[in-house]
């Protein structure tokens, strides 16, 4: 059985009574990867899922008492599975987790038996989408996420050719696929995907072969510690084409690993940055800061939104039951999370558009914004040289 973090937050906020009895405790569960191979990710999302959890509790808006249990699912697919049916067993409401898409298949199928929902913060597989009216993600379908970055690296890098190195998992595979699709539908060339097992450690071999095949980029499709490593055998090898990935590079602890590597590197994302001027935004990097000590990454971000999502759709529950929560699902309309605006379609999904972004200075930036920003500090170094000619003739 799945490890059961001890860390359990209890909202009692209303001592009022629901009919003639008196008020129950209401059971939230959150299933995590807070160990293994995946725990970067789990515990971002699990920090920004308590700050919200403290929030809702703070302004008194959940109707009725709520705790909170939070179990690790030790990056272990089976365990989720086990996590899940350990608590709607004992009567949570509702879960959020499948922070891997192969985690949340496994949940799902057990939510289904149960009629009962899971709210997803990051599994992003196009697989999950419809899967089931009992599963709800904030994170948006590689569907979009690869379609852009086939679009972008065709349409402004002007890239021929490519050479795809992908996971054999469900996110990589999924991931890869639809990036294949278009960058072929836009006349690219795929000269060969090289797919190896999940949980690869040594890219020597696989690197060595991608960069022999001289494509113009390489395209990455796995989890952040294996695409740091995958980046640097590639750098080792001199490789002078681009590097493409996924958003699942951007975690400090990748970046840090990557180093210099990393540099000139695009992936996509949903637009999140924790230096934005966005009131809503600096207000949750100011909580999540002063709580944790550092900014929040992608992924504690929609943690955050998860949990601030569930207590949107419970807030106006007349009681704690599935059909309540899923007419307040249903109900939202653009919700202003820190990821943006959500709410969800007739499947599930949420429809956040993804933003190309590049490493720089071990630091992510919008490429639009960034490209910009160089353009202009072009410009003004023009204007300065202009000036200092018309001095020097006068």
């Amino acid at each position: 059985m799945a490890r059961l973090i001890k860390t359990t937050l209890v909202a009692g906020l209303l001592a009022t009574a629901f009919g003639c009895g008196e008020a129950k405790m209401v059971q939230l569960g959150a299933v995590l990867p807070l160990t293994g191979s995946t725990a970067l990710y789990g515990e971002s999302i699990k920090s920004g899922i308590q700050l919200a959890f403290d929030e809702i509790q703070e302004r008194g808006e959940f109707p009725f008492p709520v705790e909170l249990k939070i179990i690790d699912s030790e990056s272990n697919p089976q365990k989720a599975r086990q996590a899940t049916d350990q608590l709607f067993a004992a009567d949570a409401l509702a879960i959020i987790g499948g922070v891997t898409s192969s985690e949340a298949l496994e949940m799902v199928e057990v939510a289904d038996t149960y009629g009962k929902i899971i709210l997803s913060p990051s599994a992003s597989s196009p697989s999950l989408t419809g899967v089931s009216q009992n599963f709800f993600r904030v994170f948006p379908s590689d569907f979009l996420d690869g379609a852009k970055m086939g679009n972008f690296s065709t349409q402004k890098l002007a890239l021929e050719s490519v050479v795809i190195m992908a996971a054999e998992s469900l996110y990589g595979r999924g991931s890869q696929q639809v990036f294949k699709d278009e960058f072929e539908r836009y006349g690219g060339v795929v000269l060969e995907v090289i797919e190896y097992p999940e949980g690869t450690a040594d890219f020597s071999g696989l690197a060595a072969r991608a960069v022999s095949l001289k494509p113009d980029a390489i395209y990455l499709a796995d989890f952040a510690g294996e695409i740091s490593a995958a980046v640097k055998e590639i750098r080792q090898r001199k490789f002078q084409g681009r590097i493409l990935t996924t958003h699942a590079f951007n975690t400090p602890e990748a970046l840090a690993e990557a180093g210099e590597a990393a540099e000139g590197v695009f992936l996509t994302q949903p637009r999140y940055e924790a230096d934005s001027e966005d009131p809503h935004v600096k207000d949750f990097v100011d909580r999540y800061t002063q709580a944790y000590g550092k900014a929040p990454d992608l992924y504690a971000a929609h943690g955050y939104d998860a949990m601030m999502i569930v207590g949107s759709a419970l807030k106006n529950a007349k009681r704690p039951a599935t059909s309540e929560f899923r007419k307040g699902l249903r109900g939202i309309q653009d919700f202003p999370g820190v990821t943006g605006n959500i709410q969800f379609d007739e499947k599930g999904d949420v429809q956040k558009f993804p933003r190309v972004y590049i490493v720089s200075d071990g630091r992510l930036f919008d490429y639009d914004s960034y490209v910009e920003a160089r353009r202009e500090e072009l410009r003004r170094r023009m204007r300065e040289l202009d000036r200092q000619r018309r001095a020097t003739r006068n």
